[in-house]
Order: C-alpha cells, then sequence, then structure tokens
C-alpha cells in the first residue's frame, strides 16, 4: 500500500509538472496531443507550385462558382426571392433570347415532361402508371404564380415532386420557367396579341 500511494503521488507531481493547474497562463506552447490538422502543409496565393501546368498555386474559379462577394442566399437570380426580403421576384430575372428559349424547353424535355406532359397539362407519361397529382401548368393557380415561387418549387420540390436543384443549373432553371410561361400563353393568348404578320395564317386555320 506504501508503494501504491508513493507512485500515485509521483504520478500526481510529474502530471502537474507536465500539465500544470487548470487556469494557469504559461508563454510555452501548448503540448498537442490531436492536432486535428491546426497546422498543416499547405501553399500561400502566388507560390509556385508544380502540380498544376501553369505552375501557379493561384488557380482560376471552376464554372459555377459563387464569388465570396456574392451572397449566394441573397441574390433573386439564386433563390427566387427579393433580396433582404421573403416576397417572390414577380418576372423572370434573365433574358429570355431565342437560344435560352431552346435550352429551356430542352430542359424541359429531359427533366418536366414525363410528369408535366408536352403540353404543361400534367398528362405526362407517368399519369398512365397511376401518378395522378400532377400540377397543370394551365390551371389559374399556376398562370397567377410569381416566376420566383416556381423557381422555388424546381429548386427545392414540393409534395410528390423532387428537388431539381442538383440537377438544372441555375440559369436553365429560369429558361424552364420562360419556357412553361410559353406554354400557357400558347393557350391562354388572345388573337388581339398575336402579331398581324401572324394573323392572316391563323384566322385560315
Amino acid at each position: 500500500m506504501r508503494y501504491f500511494l508513493t507512485l500515485y503521488i509521483l504520478a500526481i507531481v510529474t502530471l502537474i509538472g507536465v500539465a500544470g493547474f487548470r487556469g494557469d497562463i504559461s508563454r510555452k506552447p501548448p503540448i498537442e496531443v490531436f492536432p486535428d490538422m491546426d497546422r498543416q502543409m499547405k501553399l500561400r496565393p502566388q507560390e509556385p507550385n508544380a502540380v498544376f501546368g501553369n505552375e501557379r498555386s493561384s488557380q482560376p474559379y471552376v464554372e459555377g462558382t459563387i464569388f465570396r462577394g456574392m451572397p449566394y442566399q441573397d441574390t433573386p437570380i439564386n433563390t427566387g426571392r427579393i433580396s433582404g426580403t421573403t416576397n417572390w421576384v414577380e418576372t423572370n430575372p434573365i433574358e429570355l433570347t431565342v437560344e435560352r428559349m431552346k435550352r429551356g424547353q430542352q430542359r424541359y424535355n429531359i427533366h418536366c415532361l414525363p410528369c408535366h406532359g408536352a403540353s404543361g397539362d400534367g398528362k405526362g407519361i407517368t399519369s398512365k402508371y397511376g401518378m395522378v397529382a400532377v400540377a397543370n401548368f394551365h390551371d389559374a393557380r399556376l398562370v397567377s404564380m410569381t416566376d420566383g415561387e416556381i423557381f422555388n418549387t424546381i429548386t427545392h420540390g414540393k409534395n410528390l415532386m423532387g428537388s431539381y436543384g442538383a440537377n438544372i443549373n441555375i440559369e436553365d432553371r429560369w429558361a424552364v420557367i420562360g419556357y412553361v410561361r410559353a406554354l400557357q400563353r400558347s393557350r391562354l393568348a388572345t388573337l388581339d396579341e398575336v402579331p398581324e404578320a401572324m394573323k392572316a395564317a391563323l384566322e385560315k386555320e
């Protein structure tokens, strides 16, 4: 027992001598049993780096990178909301060129057509296999829905519809919305909205 107490006291003295008392201030660096990668080998910006062909440490941004000065969660084009609010943007924030509309049609045909149908009436191929709760883009509720809310639905999903944020990039989501609006106009437009050059052809039909 005497030897046990002696060894026990020596162990305590040794531990205090190495680690010190709790709350003690020391100029010596602490003993790190698990440094958790606090200090590691790394390259500083602009230092030479033989790993890359251009021998630079700083490489161009990967395509699609969000810059630090551009908060992802507070830009209408990324969220579909007006910056600093919870309100949806009313109309598409990107310019809908002919090329972009064609891109929107292509993305729609790949990702949306199987459920929503070629005309957007919710009667895609999945309706033949029992999926009946598919949105009809020609319903008054969806016609009056803001573009921002539709963007949010595409990004995060809703009800039975899954998220497509990982499948369709941001610009393509807006292009898809532009194409959906074109599908709606194809049914809801009046003859007065048709350009004069095309009215004659429609009246013949």
